[in-house]
């Protein structure tokens, strides 16, 4: 497992209790005394069978985990859950004896750490079938991986309570052998927005912004004949930057330029709002930039005074256009230069956790690890993020920098201290860890 985490911590948002194999699910409501399917408290429905368990899981993350390993810890006699952990399915069954006792150790380890050794747990195996590949066979080539996992946990003295596979839109439970309840074909989800849990979590305000491999592609490397084009930019524009930054007499210069570079795209699309969310609003955002400009914003970027002052850019009439300039410069971070993405796909985790979307804001500070695993500014956010710490401070920090700078009028402070900042050229790493999964963990 790597160690780009996408963590949660527990709240009152999503718990859940177990009695007699039912569930009672809280979601964040007001102090109604009605909700959905008469239940006294709205911020407490009873999920009834694993089918409706398997619904309420994206509303546990906020989007729908797409070729994940899901651990749900459960506590007391009435199966409150706790902490739950995200990991990326293992490409290759060599790495699952591993990815088995790292998870549950995660998982059992963390919870305990804050208080509550879980007295079960629920794993989710979510992942849709390949080319050629029906979903009972996804079933069956993941059973091996379900069994780690349940030794794992049970050498840590914690039952598996249940294991269910989620593939195409059917469930399997690796737990239950009784085929008059969980036959060998599976049985069919609920449909998305009819179960008691999408009615609770309508009325909480609470939404699934898409499924993981989504909310991912709006935030990877643009692919094909552009993609060829892209680079040969970043290379044109390495060539012309690299000379300025390693000079320091034009260092600020070119900062400055950075900015106003940056601040004069976020107008051009504050001027040409996309029509909806989604590959299309990517693509005209897209279609917004040059590639020799994206280049040398890309490459300014790297600068981390200057990222620093783009952070800035975290909410009010600002979040929006910069979150949609810092996606699309991540995206026209493509071959030699994809570790360049680290700067816009941390500033984009920012925006989004600034702005209250905390699933997402995971999702891309795990990204901007996987791209840099050694880039401090993700680390950090990532690990609040996690913790569930308040933005808050962040933002004051920042609004007090930005006010202590504003009476220069756009003059950018002193270069920054030598070593700061790695030139903006192509990189090789001479080591690299597997980074085709992307880990999270809810504690």
């Amino acid at each position: 497992m790597t160690n780009n985490h996408e963590a949660h911590t527990p709240s009152g948002n999503h718990e859940a209790h177990t009695p007699s194999g039912n569930h009672e699910a809280h979601t964040p409501s007001g102090g109604r005394s009605t909700g959905p399917s008469g239940n006294a408290d709205p911020s407490r429905i009873t999920l009834r069978g694993p089918a409706e368990l398997a619904d309420a899981l994206p509303y546990m993350f906020g989007f729908h985990p797409t070729d994940s390993v899901v651990l749900v810890a459960v506590h007391g006699e009435g199966g409150r859950f706790g902490g739950r952990l995200r990991v990326g399915i293992p490409p290759t069954p060599e790495e699952w004896e591993d990815t088995a006792r790292q998870v549950a150790d995660c998982l059992i380890v963390g919870s305990e750490r804050r208080g509550a050794k879980p007295d079960g747990i629920i794993v989710f195996l979510c992942q849709d079938p390949g080319r050629g590949e029906s979903a009972q066979r996804v079933m069956t080539r993941l059973r091996p991986l379900a069994q780690r996992i349940r030794l794992a946990c049970g050498a840590l003295d914690v039952p598996v309570l249940e294991a269910l596979c989620l593939s195409a839109g059917r469930y399997w439970s690796y737990c239950c052998p009784d085929q008059r309840c969980c036959p060998a074909e599976g049985t069919a989800l609920t449909v998305p927005g009819t179960s008691v849990m999408a009615a609770a979590a309508t009325f909480a305000g609470l939404r699934v912004r898409g499924s993981l491999r989504e909310i991912e592609r709006r935030l990877t490397p643009l692919r094909g004949p552009v993609a060829g084009e892209m680079e040969r930019a970043l290379d044109r524009a390495a060539t012309a930057l690299v000379p300025k930054i390693l000079d320091g007499a034009t260092r600020e210069e070119v900062g400055a330029e950075t900015v106003l570079l940056a601040r004069a795209l976020m107008q051009r699309m504050t001027l040409a709002p996309p029509a909806e969310a989604g590959p299309d609003a990517d693509d005209r955002d897209d279609a917004l930039l040059g590639h020799d400009e994206a280049a040398s914003l890309i490459l300014g970027l790297q600068d981390r005074e200057i990222r620093d002052i783009a952070a800035e850019w975290m909410e009010g009439e600002e979040a929006a256009p910069a979150l949609r300039l810092w996606r699309a410069l991540a995206r026209r971070c493509v071959g030699a230069y994809g570790e360049h993405a680290a700067a816009p796909l941390t500033l984009a985790g920012w925006v989004c956790w600034s702005t209250g979307d905390e699933p997402t804001a995971r999702i891309a500070l795990g990204l901007a690890l996987r791209a840099d695993d050694g880039y401090r500014f993700a680390q950090l956010l990532h690990h609040a993020c996690n913790e569930g710490i308040d933005p808050e401070g962040l933002r004051e920090c920042l609004r007090e920098e930005r006010r202590r700078r504003e009476p220069r009028r756009g003059r950018l402070p002193a270069g920054p201290r030598r070593g700061t900042t790695r030139p903006p050229g192509r990189r090789i790493r001479t080591t690299r860890r597997e980074s085709g999964r992307t880990a999270g963990s809810e504690q």
